[in-house]
C-alpha cells in the first residue's frame, strides 16, 4: 500500500498535472476553431437562407478535407516528441521541414479538388441551383486558404511535440478575432456597416457590396492564412524553439523524411476522416425520418461534440507525453504514462456523463423551443450519457498508441468499429430493429450503433495498447 501511495505522489500525480497542462490549451484551441464554424453559420443565417444552406453544404465538403490534412500532419507530433525526449534536437528541424513540404502538397491538392469537383458533386446530390451556385463560390474562396491551414496545422503539430501547446490556443483566438469582423464586412457589405455605425460613414464604405456566402469564404481563407503567418512568426521568435531553429535553413524534401511522416500520419488522417464520415452518413440516413428527428439528432450531436473536446484534447496531449518518454528510452515509464492517461480519461468521462445528465434539459432549450424536438433530443442524450466512457476511452487509447507511432492498426480498428459495427449495426437497428424482438428503432437505433461501435473500438484499442506497451 505504501508503494502504491508513493507512486501516486512521485509518478502519477505529477504526470497528471503535466498531462492536463498540455491538454487544456489544446482544448481551448479546438473550441476556438470550432467557434469559427459557428460564427459562419450564425452570420450567413442572418443574411439569408440560401447563403446559410450554401455554407452548410460547402462546409460538409471542405471540413473533411481539412481534417484529413490535420490528421496526416499530426503524425509530426509523436516524431518530434520522440526526438525531443531523446535530446536529438538537431534532427527536429529537418523533420519539421518535411512536414511543411507535405502540408503544401496537401493544401494545394485540397484547393484543386474544391475548384474542380464540387459542381459534379452538387449535381449528384441534387442541390438546388441557387444553393449550388453560392456554395461553389464559397468553396472557391475557401480553397485559397487550404495551403495556409495546412501549414498552420504542421507548425502546430511541431509545437505540440515540443510540449508547447499554448501558442495554438492564442493563435486560434487570433484567427477567430479576424474571422468575426471579416465575416461581418464581407457578408453584409455597406448595409451592415450602416446598421452598425450609422449613415455617417464615407460613401465609399457604404457602397461596399454584400458578398454573402462568397464573402464568408474569403473571411475563412483570410483567417486560415492569418493563423499560418502568426504561427510561423511565433515559431521563429519564441524562446522555446531556439534549440531547434526551424527557420535557419530550409531542408529540401527527402524520401526518407516524407515517408516517415506519411507512414505515421496518413493512418491518423484516415481514422479522423472515417469518424467524420460516420456522422455525415448517419445524418444523411436519418434525413428521411423528418425534420423533428433531424433537429433532435443535430441538437444532441452538437451538445455532445462540445463535451468531447476535452477527452479528445487529452488524447492529443497523451501522444506527446508517451512520445517524449519513449524518446528518453524509458519504456516502463511510458507504459505508466499511457495507462495513467487512460485512468484520467475515465474520470473525464464520468464528469461529462454527469454534466450531460443534469444539464440536458436547460441546454436543449437553448437550442430550440420546439417541444417535440426537445423531447426527442432528451431521449437521444440519455443514450449519449452511456457512450461517454467508451468514447473517451477510445480517443485516449488511440492517442497513447500514436505516441508509440502505432497508427496503422489504430486505423484498421477505427474503420472496422465505426463503419461496420457503428454505422452498419446502427443502420440495421434503425431500419429493421432486432428481428421479432423490436420494431425499427429509428434514430435511437443509430445511436445504439454508435455505442456499440465506440465500445468495440475501445476494447480493441485497449488490447492493442496492452500488447504494444509490453513489447517496448
Amino acid at each position: 500500500m505504501g508503494g502504491f501511495t508513493s507512486n501516486i505522489k512521485s509518478i502519477y500525480w505529477p504526470e497528471t498535472r503535466t498531462l492536463m497542462a498540455l491538454a487544456l490549451p489544446i482544448c481551448g484551441a479546438q473550441l476556438a476553431q470550432a467557434g469559427m464554424s459557428v460564427v459562419d453559420v450564425i452570420m450567413t443565417g442572418r443574411h439569408n437562407a440560401t447563403d446559410l444552406a450554401a455554407v452548410s453544404v460547402g462546409s460538409s465538403l471542405w471540413l473533411p478535407l481539412m481534417l484529413f490534412m490535420t490528421g496526416t500532419l499530426m503524425g509530426l507530433t509523436p516524431i518530434v516528441a520522440h526526438l525531443l525526449g531523446g535530446q536529438r534536437n538537431a534532427d527536429i528541424r529537418p523533420a519539421v521541414h518535411q512536414a511543411l513540404w507535405v502540408a503544401l502538397v496537401l493544401g494545394f491538392i485540397a484547393a484543386a479538388l474544391l475548384w474542380t469537383v464540387v459542381t459534379p458533386i452538387f449535381e449528384l446530390m441534387k442541390v438546388p441551383p441557387a444553393v449550388a451556385r453560392e456554395s461553389a463560390a464559397y468553396l472557391t474562396a475557401v480553397a485559397f486558404g487550404m495551403p495556409g491551414i495546412a501549414l498552420f496545422q504542421a507548425l502546430r503539430a511541431f509545437s505540440d511535440g515540443m510540449n508547447h501547446t499554448r501558442p495554438a490556443l492564442w493563435i486560434s483566438l487570433v484567427g477567430l478575432a479576424v474571422n468575426i469582423p471579416s465575416n461581418y464586412l464581407l457578408i453584409y457589405g455597406g448595409d451592415g456597416l450602416i446598421t452598425l455605425f450609422g449613415d455617417g460613414l464615407p460613401n465609399s464604405l457604404q457602397q461596399l457590396p454584400a458578398l454573402g456566402a462568397f464573402g464568408c469564404g474569403i473571411a475563412t481563407a483570410l483567417s486560415m492564412w492569418t493563423m499560418a503567418v502568426a504561427m510561423a512568426l511565433y515559431t521563429r521568435k519564441g524562446r522555446t524553439y531556439r534549440s531547434v531553429s526551424i527557420w535557419k535553413k530550409l531542408t529540401p524534401p527527402t524520401l526518407i523524411g516524407v515517408r516517415e511522416l506519411v507512414v505515421v500520419g496518413v493512418p491518423i488522417g484516415v481514422a479522423i476522416f472515417v469518424e467524420v464520415t460516420l456522422f455525415t452518413l448517419i445524418a444523411l440516413f436519418i434525413a428521411s425520418f423528418g425534420e423533428v428527428t433531424v433537429g433532435a439528432h443535430q441538437v444532441a450531436l452538437s451538445f455532445t461534440s462540445i463535451l468531447f473536446m476535452l477527452p479528445m484534447s487529452l488524447g492529443m496531449a497523451l501522444t506527446v507525453r508517451v512520445g517524449n518518454t519513449l524518446g528518453q528510452r524509458r519504456s516502463a515509464m511510458a507504459r505508466k504514462v499511457a495507462w495513467n492517461g487512460i485512468v484520467i480519461s475515465v474520470i473525464v468521462a464520468v464528469i461529462n456523463s454527469t454534466l450531460l445528465w443534469f444539464t440536458a434539459v436547460p441546454v436543449i432549450s437553448l437550442y430550440t423551443s420546439n417541444a417535440d424536438i426537445q423531447a426527442l433530443a432528451l431521449t437521444i442524450i440519455s443514450l449519449a450519457v452511456i457512450f461517454q466512457l467508451s468514447d473517451s476511452l477510445q480517443v485516449n487509447l488511440a492517442g497513447a498508441l500514436r505516441g508509440y507511432k502505432d497508427t496503422r492498426i489504430v486505423m484498421v480498428i477505427t474503420v472496422l468499429s465505426y463503419w461496420i459495427v457503428g454505422l452498419g449495426g446502427g443502420h440495421w437497428l434503425g431500419t429493421h430493429g432486432i428481428g421479432d424482438m423490436s420494431e425499427p428503432m429509428g434514430v435511437h437505433g443509430y445511436w445504439i450503433g454508435l455505442i456499440a461501435g465506440l465500445s468495440t473500438a475501445a476494447l480493441l484499442l485497449a488490447w492493442r495498447l496492452k500488447r504494444i506497451s509490453q513489447q517496448e
